[in-house]
């Protein structure tokens, strides 16, 4: 059994560094009260920030992954996302939202060497899964953003 994870965000990502989610890296400057930077699109067809990847919150992570360990039986290589892909403006949207402020957006270039290798959509077709027995919902962005933003990410670091 495996599983291909999507863009998953939520607590304890700060080992990741540079790989952690959107949310995690912008966090500190909406904290702040700072504008935040997403890249410019280099294609006509997609806005600025309009790049979308499909986010899925850890904690549906860590039940879908639960559920397979729970059910033996099922067998294969399932993809592990939310099933909706949703835009870098979403998502930093929400976390604006979550911290009680407004959103301040800004779009920088993309750097070069990736320009032309850049993902511009992925999404998680969740259907095999469902078919494999899978039916618990997953979680909504803004639902996922407002309780990391509001139970983690705002909250004091203990380790401080």
């Amino acid at each position: 059994m495996g599983l291909k994870f999507f863009n998953v965000y939520g607590t304890n990502e700060e080992h990741k560094h540079s790989m952690k989610s959107v949310a995690s890296q912008i966090w500190p400057k909406v904290r702040e009260g700072h504008a935040v930077q997403l890249f410019k699109s280099y294609r006509k067809d997609v806005p600025d920030g309009g790049q979308k990847r499909d986010f899925v919150y850890v904690r549906d992570a860590a039940d879908v992954t639960r559920w397979l360990f729970d059910n033996p039986q099922v067998n294969g290589i399932y993809n592990l996302g939310s099933g909706t892909a949703r835009t870098f403006e979403d998502m930093a949207r929400q976390v604006f939202a979550a911290a009680g402020k407004n959103a301040q957006i800004e779009y920088t270039p993309m750097p070069p060497a990736i320009r032309d290798k850049y993902q511009y959509f992925t999404e998680a077709k969740m259907e095999r899964l469902a078919a494999a027995g899978y039916s618990a919902p997953l979680t909504s962005l803004e639902d996922g953003i407002g309780e990391y933003v509001g139970r983690f990410l705002s909250q004091p670091d203990p380790y401080r």
